[in-house]
């Protein structure tokens, strides 16, 4: 994990982070065939984008009212091979690419959480884990609904 060298530096990267997840499901959204499938990932960039403008108030000094629940995990992704984002893309296709990004976002934030060395910010990063985890597990939902209610 990279050396921080400010509590400014740590939020600019979360909050590109989110900027890059809310692009990442605006490309998302835009491969998709279906107009229900394209305003799924329309509303998750859009809680990117919220995610995004938390950080920013935190960067200015406002508080962050993270909850504390934890979201349940269904391990669906951890199980399924993630394919090239590509414009043939198909709705099972995005729906495993979205699971593991939403993963590895996760795992961003537990880290940082763990490697910030401010109380605050710990509670910001583990606040963030745990609305990745939230998207991953409507993503996993969606999964078991969509696909393997099909096979």
């Amino acid at each position: 994990m990279k050396q921080w060298n400010s509590v400014d530096e740590i939020l600019d990267f979360a909050i590109n982070n989110e900027q890059e997840a809310h692009d990442f499901y605006m490309d998302l959204s835009a491969k998709m065939d279906r107009p229900w499938m394209t305003e799924i990932f329309k509303n998750f960039a859009a809680e990117e984008m919220g995610h995004k403008k938390k950080l920013e108030g935190v960067k200015s000094g406002k508080k962050w009212g993270a909850s504390d629940k934890k979201a349940l995990d269904l391990k669906i992704g951890d199980y399924l091979v993630a394919p090239e984002p590509g414009p043939e893309m198909d709705y099972q296709q995005a729906l495993i690419l979205a699971m593991k990004k939403e993963k590895k976002a996760f795992r961003l934030y537990t880290d940082l959480a763990s490697t910030s060395g401010d109380d605050k910010l710990e509670e910001i990063f583990l606040g963030l884990a745990q609305e990745e985890a939230k998207h991953k597990l409507r993503f996993e939902i969606e999964y078991d609904d969509y696909v393997m209610s099909e096979n």
